[in-house]
């Protein structure tokens, strides 16, 4: 339990709480992001994916030591896109009979949103009001990455990262207006916003490459996460110019996207990360390995990533000057200097 006390005066490590985050990416290829408000509980004041904690509304969740509580479920799933929705008000739902998504306008949202927010009314009873066979578009949801919380802080969280693709635009988007549908036929598109100041100030998106180079200015904040999957979608989506890309080209970089997130051993859709200090480099960065899966997860076969490493200079108040780093690099480097003493 949190807080208990194990042999003498050590505490044991807080449970992790079970919480999801959805990488939405939008039309033109760009991932949203949440700027968090500065009186956060957790990520004050950084940008990250929309999403949260599991609530009992989202689906049960095996106990603690359980391995499964662990692993991509219904209830992350729903968890995902119920927090996206009250923290962005994008709504990603869908006719589980015709298959088609439901069109519902700002207005509409907006108010249920609130409704949720405010324990009024669940996800899925508001839903079902809309259209009752109406349900959260949980199919679409592409796992990518497992992240454990490490031993050392307090608060600590088991998070499934999902992908999302929203349809790529229509010609009508793209400016051919010779394409104009019915009215009956248009739908509107969802631009994302923040909740009022309750848990986010901003909702926006921009090009992968674009959350890092901020961040890299330190204009943002970006805690390890967000940096390395943003980083790695980035050497997808925006490897050129995306102004001007045809639906052709963006769709064959979300595939590309898709192919290596099944790749890899384990596949990246597999990799469950607790971060671990490896090192410290001279200007007094940590070096986080990836490879461990955090000791919920011990002998269970579970496995992160071991080519690479994220290194990081936590502040008060956030993670600064965060790069990704091959491991061996990261090694040879302290060897070198080590060499040359």
């Amino acid at each position: 339990m949190p807080g208990a006390k194990g042999n003498g005066d050590k505490k044991q490590p807080s449970v992790p709480r079970p919480s999801s985050s959805v990488i939405l990416i939008s039309p033109q290829n760009e991932v949203l992001l949440l700027h968090r408000v500065q009186t956060s509980s957790s990520f004050a004041s950084a940008h990250v994916f929309p999403g949260g904690n599991l609530s009992d509304q989202d689906g049960s969740c095996p106990p603690p030591g359980d391995y499964a509580r662990h692993y991509d479920s219904p209830a992350y799933r729903r968890g995902a896109l119920r927090e996206l929705f009250e923290e962005s008000g994008i709504l990603l739902a869908k006719d589980k009979v015709s298959g088609s998504m439901l069109p519902l306008d700002e207005p509409t949202r907006e108010e249920g949103r609130r409704l949720i927010h405010q324990n009024q009314t669940t996800f899925d009873d508001w839903l079902r009001q809309q259209k009752a066979t109406a349900e959260p578009d949980i199919d679409q949801l592409i796992p990518f990455t497992h992240w454990i919380t490490p031993t050392n802080v307090p608060k600590r969280y088991t998070t499934q990262m999902y992908l999302y693709f929203m349809p790529l635009p229509t010609r009508l988007e793209r400016g051919l207006l010779e394409e104009l549908p019915s009215e009956g036929e248009r739908e509107e598109i969802q631009v994302p916003t923040s909740d009022g100041g309750i848990e986010v100030t901003e909702a926006q998106f921009l090009p992968a490459s674009e959350w890092l180079k901020r961040a890299q200015k330190r204009e943002i904040i970006l805690f390890p996460p967000q940096f390395l999957l943003l980083h790695l979608v980035s050497g997808f989506l925006d490897q050129e110019s995306r102004s001007g890309a045809s639906m052709e080209e963006l769709g064959k970089r979300r595939a590309a996207l898709v192919e290596f997130v099944g790749s890899g051993s384990p596949p990246w859709s597999k990799k469950y990360i607790s971060p671990k200090m490896l090192k410290m480099t001279e200007d007094g960065r940590s070096v986080l390995s990836l490879d461990d899966a955090g000791p919920e997860l011990k002998g269970s076969g579970q496995k992160g990533e071991s080519d690479l490493v994220v290194i990081v200079r936590f502040k008060k108040g956030g993670a600064r000057d965060v790069t990704v780093a091959s491991k061996k690099d990261a090694l040879q480097e302290g060897r070198e200097g080590q060499s040359h003493l």
